[in-house]
């Protein structure tokens, strides 16, 4: 789409009337704006700290060869939102794009460094990496920033407990489904290497994979360290017996999966760090505070100042807070968390803005 865009690069609306009116309306202050084509399709979304010198740095970088030069060639109007601050632009940018879709928006390229870890449903659920979110149904964990190595962890973690890596669409059969002709073969050489225990060929009960597929989720979930006390037990095993090569072999997947573990750890823990009350400061004053539970925003009002106002605000916060219990991470969540995890990360003055929600509980 961006390539069908660009070879239009006409200047298809009037720059010169678009320039003097940002130069005329736009003021320096934060807002999220929204280019349109001459069909009033938004081609961008972006936002400003100061929108004024923003969209003006536009009209001086029309080659095409630059993408803020195909942007504006190709939109025949702006229009834009004021923000109270930086972090409202920014999470009104994000909502624009999630929204509308924008061809020349990289599509939700916060995501580009990162990885999950997901678990499918199905007859024969699935444990593996993906970079990509979508409401599929799916389990996810993360989000994880060492790609490389997360694959590799999980792959450790797939041989030990014997499950599957094949496509989705690969057809699973289970020995108590009665539609077995013969004996069948595993449609992967891994079933001969012991590393899965083939369920595309009816050779593991279906209650047996799923035990296992529960033992890869508590792993996961911090709740059961049963694969990483195997390999420690293999790995004891082999050093009793002096076969230094086999304890080394079982120390690499140990370390796999101990790497895994902490990752997992981590990005968790930085998830469910980031539930508070976030008081942003707005460039004129009106500062406005946020309901963060687990990276998400769940709800925002003007800072409540008044008894009355922190009354109003008490109640929006308990319809909000939830129940402790950790929940799933939801696809439709994860642009958002990351947006928040980079935002405090990179600010960790604003954490002094925070407080718990118990406070107001």
């Amino acid at each position: 789409m961006e390539n069908r865009l660009t070879a239009l690069a006409l200047p298809l609306g009037d720059l010169d009337t678009l320039r003097r009116r940002v130069s005329a309306l736009a003021e320096n202050r934060p807002a999220v704006y929204r280019m349109m084509d001459p069909a009033g399709r938004v081609v961008y979304v972006g936002k400003a700290k100061r929108l004024r010198v923003r969209l003006l740095s536009y009209f001086g970088k029309l080659d095409l060869d630059e993408k803020a030069g195909r942007i504006l060639r190709t939109a025949a109007d702006i229009a834009w939102d004021y923000q109270p601050s930086e972090f409202a632009a920014c999470l009104a940018e994000l909502r624009h794009i999630k929204f509308h879709r924008p061809v020349f928006n990289v599509r939700m390229n916060r995501r580009s460094n990162v990885a999950f870890v997901k678990v499918s449903g199905g007859a024969a659920p699935k444990v593996f990496v993906s970079r990509s979110a979508a409401e599929d149904g799916m389990r996810y964990y993360g989000p994880f920033v060492v790609p490389s190595r997360l694959v590799e962890s999980v792959r450790v973690l797939n041989d030990l407990l014997g499950l599957r890596d094949c496509a989705l669409r690969m057809p699973v059969v289970y020995p108590d489904q009665g539609d077995l002709f013969g004996t069948r073969r595993a449609a992967c050489m891994r079933y001969d290497f012991g590393t899965c225990t083939g369920p595309c060929a009816g050779l593991v009960a279906e209650a047996e994979y799923r035990r296992r597929v529960e033992a890869a989720v508590a792993f996961l979930e911090g709740r059961s360290l049963a694969p990483l006390d195997g390999v420690v037990a293999g790995m004891a095993a082999a050093s009793d017996g002096e076969d230094f090569e086999r304890a080394t072999w079982w120390r690499e997947r140990f370390e796999a999966l101990e790497w895994l573990l902490a990752a997992v750890a981590r990005a968790r823990s930085a998830v469910e760090s980031l539930t508070f009350v976030y008081t942003d400061p707005g460039t004129f004053g009106d500062d406005r505070a946020y309901v963060i539970r687990r990276a998400t925003v769940r709800a925002s009002a003007p800072a409540p100042r008044t008894p009355i106002e922190q009354v109003a605000f008490r109640a929006l916060v308990a319809a909000h807070a939830g129940s402790a219990a950790e929940e799933t991470t939801k696809p439709s969540d994860l642009d958002e968390m990351l947006l928040l995890l980079s935002w405090f990360r990179r600010r960790p003055a604003a954490l002094r803005r925070t407080v718990p929600l118990s406070v107001w509980m």
